[in-house]
């Protein structure tokens, strides 16, 4: 009950990490291993190897997270210069296509002309040929 009373008191959040469930939390198995060691030594010694382990666990947790979240934002930077270095590509692309696109016109063009000329120097010759077996 001492321990509710003190956890509303202080505010401490019932979900997440909190600092001060966790500060309640560990006076309150303090006192719990002390009141154990008092009966019986080899449970105390017990309890403290189980409390030590707990600390270390979490603390191996909260390295994990502060890794994970030091990863998370590296890769969203990479992933925005990755996004502006591939918008720049896509600018380059864009003008090397219009450029392809417009040369590509240019020579539709002159191979009509050239189609057309060979049409008419075709259409010349056949007429000198009549000309020539009219004659």
């Amino acid at each position: 009950e001492q321990l509710d009373t003190a956890l509303q008191q202080q505010q401490a959040r019932e979900t997440g990490i909190c600092p001060v469930r966790r500060r309640l939390f560990e006076q309150c198995f303090d006192e719990l291993i002390r009141q154990v060691t008092v009966n019986c030594c080899e449970r105390g010694l017990l309890l403290l190897r189980v409390r030590d382990e707990m600390r270390m666990t979490m603390a191996a947790y909260q390295t994990l997270y502060e890794s994970s979240i030091a990863f998370g934002i590296r890769k969203a930077l990479q992933s925005e210069q990755g996004k502006s270095d591939m918008e720049e590509c896509i600018a380059e692309l864009r003008d090397v296509k219009a450029e392809l696109e417009r040369q590509v016109a240019e020579l539709r063009a002159k191979a009509e002309q050239v189609e057309r000329r060979a049409t008419e120097l075709r259409a010349k010759a056949e007429q000198v040929e009549r000309r020539a077996t009219e004659l």
